[in-house]
């Protein structure tokens, strides 16, 4: 299936929809004039995740990501680098990471082996503990 996100006047995300394969090549015509949709449609890949496209395993298979990220309700389309950007994190230290078109944490996490998890109101990375049963 294809999946098509309706942008408004502000490029940003307001609907995505799924159309058969047979129709993908036909898209916008396909959602204006067989559906009656309205509006400006693009179409996203299911398969873009951060500037990666990823296989049916779940696995990145060295093909090129279609417009960085696939979209949501609520991400920007930037026409210069062609991709969706999802909403900023409400932590305004967060930077947009230019090849990936993602936002992270301003410091890179610790590369040692364990799990961390960004904390906000510190603004530093923390170890995720294990649960306690």
């Amino acid at each position: 299936m294809a999946h098509f996100a309706k942008i408004d006047e502000n490029n940003v995300v307001t609907y995505v929809i799924v159309i058969p394969d047979e129709q993908e090549h036909r898209g916008q015509e396909f959602i204006s004039k067989d559906l009656g949709l309205e509006g400006t449609w693009l179409q996203t890949s299911y398969n873009s995740i951060a500037g990666f496209h990823y296989d049916q395993n779940n696995v990145p298979d060295g093909k090129p990501a279609f417009r960085k990220n696939f979209a949501g309700i609520g991400y920007t389309y930037d026409k210069v680098r062609d991709a969706f950007i999802p909403p900023k994190p409400d932590d305004e230290t967060f930077v947009l990471n230019e090849d990936m078109c993602i936002w992270l944490p301003p410091i890179e996490a610790p590369k040692d082996g364990k799990l961390y998890f960004w904390n906000s109101e510190i603004r530093s990375w923390q170890e995720a503990k294990e649960p306690k049963e």
